[in-house]
């Protein structure tokens, strides 16, 4: 069987991309990563992952209220609605929150994602204290996932340093 020839940027075999170094010692790629998508993707992106999120959620919402009973008109008006208010608070988080500190960054970003997570626990039918609970668990782990990578990323200004 034939070894497969180095890449210019000195991996072998079909998964390789030319270009990208492997640094020795360090998981993933480094350096100055091409961006194969151009602005108007990157514009396009930023509406489009939020609508598709917030179509998923919304059905979701209203499958969990429903609770495997039929389908009815209001039970399809709460998905939209609840799609449409997700879409919004996850479209002003995406514009508004890297305004902010890393600090209060995480805290909203995480934040809407344990707000969200407890919204859909109490549609369930489970008690408000338990979606409560779920959502103030979600954010703190979410925020500490947060904080890490703003922390180890940024000055304490907001710069990127990486």
């Amino acid at each position: 069987m034939a070894q497969a020839a180095p890449t210019p940027g000195g991996m072998t075999g079909p998964g390789s991309i030319s270009g990208r170094r492997r640094m020795p010692g360090r998981s993933g790629f480094t350096g100055n990563l091409p961006d194969i998508f151009d602005a108007r993707v990157h514009r396009v992106a930023k509406v489009a992952i939020p609508v598709v999120l917030g179509l998923v959620y919304g059905y979701w919402a209203a499958a969990n209220r429903r609770g495997g009973g039929p389908i009815t008109g209001w039970n399809i008006l709460f998905g939209f609605v609840t799609a449409l208010a997700f879409i919004v608070l996850c479209l002003a988080v995406a514009q508004f929150a890297p305004l902010l500190k890393r600090e209060l960054h995480s805290l909203v970003k995480s934040g809407f994602a344990g707000a969200a997570l407890g919204f859909l626990y109490s549609q369930s039918g489970e008690s408000i204290l338990r979606s409560a609970a779920l959502g103030l668990v979600t954010t703190a782990a979410v925020f500490l996932v947060f904080f890490y990578r703003y922390y180890t990323r940024e000055d304490g200004e907001g710069n990127r340093i990486r």
